[in-house]
């Protein structure tokens, strides 16, 4: 998931909004040496991704990808995941996404010491360029796409991704919908047990993330 869906996920809990960000650059184990909250957000962070990663709604969606973005699919389908969050936000939340996103920048900023250099990076892009309000434009989520591609070793395989993008468009809507109530109920449960639980590993994201960590992209 990117990082508006892992925000709410985590919400209202400032320890783990603060892993939501960290999660994608803290690897390996976690030895305290970060405050206890914010550990406990980097293991919601991966268990999150990890369950994505394994649903099959999500599974069956990447194999409907075309043969050619198939192995990137997961970086397309985390994009666009924000934009439907952001269209359907009323659904999700009693409070309004201009001030969730306010709360959260604000959450974040007061425990910038904490986090890593590549966080504390991320974490003025976020801010700056308002990044979790531009999810609700459906073009930020291909134009985004093609700058990360700008960073891959070989060509950029999402050179002109929107014309791909709007055929899946509709399909990736649905399984968003069928999905989230799944992940949130995930979630929930998976928080009354952060200290107890196997500390997983998504097989998908952290190239994912790495990807999109190394962007010069805003998005």
């Amino acid at each position: 998931m990117n990082y508006l869906a892992h925000f709410h996920l985590a919400w209202p809990d400032p320890g783990l909004v603060v892993g939501g960000l960290e999660g994608d650059y803290r690897k390996g184990l976690l030895q305290g040496e970060l405050p206890g909250g914010i550990e406990n957000g980097v293991r919601l962070h991966r268990a999150i991704d990890a369950y994505t990663d394994a649903h099959p709604l999500l599974q069956q969606l990447r194999s409907e990808f075309p043969k050619k973005l198939r192995r990137y699919a997961g970086i397309l389908i985390d994009l666009s995941f924000d934009h439907f969050l952001s269209v359907h936000w009323p659904q999700y939340s009693d409070i309004s996404l201009q001030d969730f996103r306010r709360q959260v920048y604000t959450t974040l900023s007061g425990h910038k010491l904490h986090l890593s250099d590549g966080s504390q990076r991320m974490m003025q892009r976020l801010i700056e360029h308002d990044i979790l309000g531009m999810y609700a434009d459906w073009d930020t989520i291909p134009a985004s796409a093609e700058r990360i591609g700008q960073r891959f070793r070989r060509e950029n395989p999402f050179v002109d991704i929107g014309r791909d993008l709007a055929r899946q468009r509709s399909r990736m809507e649905r399984a968003f919908i069928a999905f989230y109530p799944d992940l949130q109920s995930f979630s929930l449960e998976r928080q009354g047990c952060l200290n107890d639980c196997p500390d997983p590993q998504s097989k998908i994201a952290p190239a994912n993330n790495t990807l999109l960590r190394n962007t010069t992209s805003p998005c």
